[in-house]
């Protein structure tokens, strides 16, 4: 990363995050200061002790000063202890807002921005990244502060005991600056290689926990096993890299402070030989000298923590700077329902990175109320038609329409108030069975709920489980059976009450009887309802008033099942194919 790039996105990220926390960073440097003064006074009473109590016997001061020492010290503890919790008070809350934001992203980004990047990336920004850039404000603006004051501070009591010492003993700081500018660097690029592999071993755990039966099922268990080693070897050889780098000032700051005390002893002795320098004034140096090692080895490495936390941070911003194309705009109206007509006019659409359209030029009305099914092989656009109709993505060409309203001039919000989905990917959280119906619609009252699994002929389970509706169905409905996670699903469409339904392939992975008792309650769902539906099954849509056939893309056929299976060959063929 080179130093412009780092110095904008520490720009940003005190522009965005750090400037509404600058009450609690001032008065971290107020503490700061009262540290460095501790600091710097706990050596200089070194001066007024050697002289007094060793040289002159003093037995007033004898006492005095040991009490000034412990306040010095405590002092300086209770205020760099203070100076910590504020800021790390402050660190935690930019990447809490951070996390925020990137949550926000993933809520409300369009679905083929995250269909292209795998969700233990956006896991990594969230857990890796943001600890980063909570290292290099809490940690990094803390020591900034309090090392640079510690070190003014010391430095001026350096040159008050002796100038001619003080200007020997700081010659030593170009080369400190030089060599952490140099580290600095090498820590940007290996945090950075190590903040992509935290990312894919963040994907990879993602991915052995959802296929966890195939896994064990295709005896891959020391394969994954052999590719959970690599990921975290590359991790820990990058982790390792980074503390490496980290420490390398350590035998570089000690060399150099070697010379630099060896140094002031041999030219020190040359002072008192001189009558120059007395032996308090020595102590004293020597103290401050010895205080200032701390700060300005910390100083000499505060260059890479930015850059470890610019390098997260600007993987943050990738994120939160990417465009999202689909998203509601409150200023547009709402959708006015009506009867449900939906028709689509030259609709064109292709996947990102494919030059190939998924759709293309489709037309055709869907009257209100009526059930409309889509068949084809796969791959033939069946289920790119079922998600534009929700804008999950957004058509290169053409327009849709619902009661001859253009749905893209229309507020997202009341479009998608007005569909519900039912998929063959049953999508349920780890809650309770109440928690994932009532999730269309948080106000409903039991006797609702209750009403909507009736119809969707999902009580008569739900009252045989020993919890009832408060069972906790496990991840993604472990514990329940695909027959009662489908009903569960329908019965959360019924609760939300949507004049238009979509339908993908939502029986297709059932056995016959679970199928039977969901296509019933498919009836009750789909009961005065605009439905569209991609059927698995054909024998499932016999009663669909359309049924349009799509190969490649396009729309070949349409017209009743009875019309389809005298004129189509194209659908006398899947039909045919299904009865074998």
């Amino acid at each position: 990363m080179e130093t412009k790039e780092l110095i904008n996105i520490l720009k940003r990220l005190y522009r965005e995050h750090v400037k509404r926390h600058f009450k609690r960073i001032i008065l971290s440097l107020f503490l700061s200061i009262i540290v460095a003064g501790s600091t710097s006074a706990t050596a200089w009473l070194l001066d007024p002790a050697v002289k007094k109590i060793f040289i002159d016997k003093d037995q007033t001061l004898a006492w005095l000063i040991p009490i000034l020492i412990i306040l010095a010290f405590s002092s300086k503890g209770l205020s760099l202890y203070f100076a910590r919790i504020n800021i790390i008070k402050v660190g935690n809350r930019i990447a809490g807002e951070l996390q925020k934001k990137i949550a926000n992203v993933i809520i409300l980004s369009d679905i083929q921005t995250l269909d292209n990047r795998h969700s233990g990336k956006y896991i990594s920004n969230i857990m890796y990244d943001c600890g980063s850039v909570q290292n290099l404000v809490s940690t990094g603006v803390l020591n900034l502060m309090k090392d640079s004051f510690s070190l003014i501070a010391l430095v001026s009591l350096m040159f008050y005991q002796n100038w001619k010492l003080a200007i020997f003993a700081i010659f030593m700081m170009p080369l400190a600056v030089f060599f952490a500018k140099s580290l600095g660097k090498r820590i940007g690029k290996v945090q950075g290689e190590a903040g992509e592999i935290s990312g894919s071993l963040t994907t990879f755990l993602s991915e052995i926990f959802k296929a966890a039966k195939m896994i064990r099922i295709y005896q891959k268990e020391e394969v994954e096993n052999n590719n959970a080693k690599n990921v975290i070897e590359k991790l820990v050889e990058k982790n390792i890299k980074i503390a490496s780098v980290m420490i390398r000032a350590t035998p570089i700051m000690e060399t150099l402070t070697g010379f630099m005390i060896a140094g002031f002893i041999f030219y020190s002795g040359k002072l008192i030989n001189a009558g120059e320098l007395e032996v308090n004034n020595f102590f004293s140096f020597l103290a401050a000298m010895m205080l200032a090692y701390q700060p300005i080895r910390s100083l000499a490495t505060i260059n890479m923590a930015a850059y470890q936390g610019a390098a997260a941070a600007k993987r943050i911003y990738s994120v939160l700077d990417k465009k999202i194309d689909t998203k509601d705009d409150k200023n547009l109206p709402n959708l006015k329902i009506g009867e449900c007509n939906i028709k689509f006019e030259n609709v064109s659409f292709h996947y990102l990175n494919t030059k190939a359209k998924a759709i293309k030029n489709i037309n055709f009305e869907i009257s209100g109320g009526s059930m409309t099914a889509f068949v084809g092989h796969s791959g033939a656009g069946k289920s790119t038609i079922i998600n534009l109709l929700p804008r999950f993505y957004e058509p290169q060409e053409g327009k849709i329409y619902i009661d001859d309203q253009n749905i893209h001039n229309f507020s997202l919000r009341s479009l998608r108030k007005s569909i519900s989905l039912v998929s063959q990917d049953v999508i349920l959280f780890d809650g309770t069975i109440k928690d994932n119906i009532a999730y269309a619609d948080s106000n409903a009252t039991d006797l609702e709920i209750a009403e909507a699994c009736k119809f969707a002929a999902a009580d008569e389970f739900i009252e045989k489980l020993p919890g009832k509706y408060e069972t906790l169905v496990g991840e993604n409905g472990v514990r329940l059976s695909g027959g009662q996670k489908q009903r569960i699903s329908i019965a959360r469409a019924i609760l939300k009450k949507a004049p238009i339904i979509l339908l993908d392939e939502a029986t297709s992975s059932l056995d016959a009887d679970s199928e039977e008792i969901v296509q019933n309650a498919i009836t009750n769902l789909t009961k005065n309802k605009t439905t569209l539906v991609i059927a698995h099954r054909l024998s499932t849509i016999h009663n669909a008033n359309k049924i349009f056939v799509l190969k490649n893309g396009s729309i070949i056929e349409s017209g009743n099942h009875d019309f389809l299976i005298k004129n189509s060959e194209e659908y006398k063929s899947l039909y045919q194919k299904q009865l074998k």
